[in-house]
């Protein structure tokens, strides 16, 4: 299982991941902050990023918080590292 720390921005004008801020992955969601709908569509576009399914991906801690915990089952640390942070 891989963890991975996300600022979410919901009710933003697109889906989208905008890159690092500081220690957290900025993700963008046009979703609402409402009954976990921004939870599912950072789910949901993190899997997508990530390639695998949507079940995979879930949020572990910060449910009404911006920042985040989210853990991908079925993928190790080091390959989730190697995809969000490519060789520099």
């Amino acid at each position: 299982m891989a963890i991975l720390h996300v600022h979410a921005t919901p009710k933003s004008g697109r889906d989208e991941i905008a890159g690092w801020r500081g220690g957290e992955l900025s993700v963008r969601v046009t979703a609402p902050p409402e009954d976990g709908k921004a939870n599912a569509a950072v789910c949901k576009l993190l899997a997508k990023a990530l390639g695998v399914p949507k079940s995979a991906v879930s949020v572990t801690r910060g449910e009404t918080s911006r920042h985040k915990t989210v853990e991908v089952e079925g993928m190790e640390q080091s390959a989730l590292d190697g995809m969000m942070h490519p060789a520099e």
